[in-house]
């Protein structure tokens, strides 16, 4: 077995520092989307996922896949969405076993209504902490991480 390729000090600190951030911002985020709008990070990636999508619908498992959630797990997040009236489900056309998950009316009015608040909320506890010089690296980061991750070109970071 070949001799771990152990941390030096600046990698160690830039992998601490963005396990730590991510962890803090990702709380602080979603504390501020549950007090604005009454939504989990979940539900609001499940909403933003469908209205990015043509006829505001997608497949359960193409939504799984896009979360990196298995398709049982989202599938019962997806049931309490729509006791909800947020989400909707319907057979899909083309494979009787496929689900797709359909945006509601009221699903449409929740995302418009929290989508802005949640954008304030991103800048605030993130982007306007940064340069445009360090949002450029950053973005260049994550698009050459994202790119051997996922190596198909589904990063995730369209919009």
């Amino acid at each position: 077995m070949p001799e771990p390729r152990w941390l030096d000090d600046a990698e160690f600190r830039a992998w601490i520092g963005y396990r730590r951030m991510r962890l803090l911002l990702d709380a602080e985020v979603g504390r501020d989307l549950l007090a604005d709008s009454g939504l989990s990070m979940p539900d609001y990636d499940v909403l933003s996922a469908l209205t990015s999508s043509e006829g505001h619908r997608r497949r359960l498992t193409e939504l799984a896949d896009r979360m990196l959630w298995s398709k049982s797990r989202l599938s019962r997040h997806i049931s309490r969405m729509e006791q909800r009236g947020l989400v909707a489900r319907e057979e899909c056309e083309n494979d009787a076993r496929g689900a797709v998950v359909v945006l509601t009316q009221d699903g449409l009015r929740t995302i418009q209504k929290a989508a802005p608040l949640h954008v304030e909320s991103v800048r605030r506890h993130f982007i306007d902490m940064l340069s445009a010089e360090q949002l450029d690296a950053l973005g260049t980061i994550a698009e050459s991480v994202l790119a051997r991750l996922v190596p198909d070109g589904a990063s995730g970071m369209e919009r």
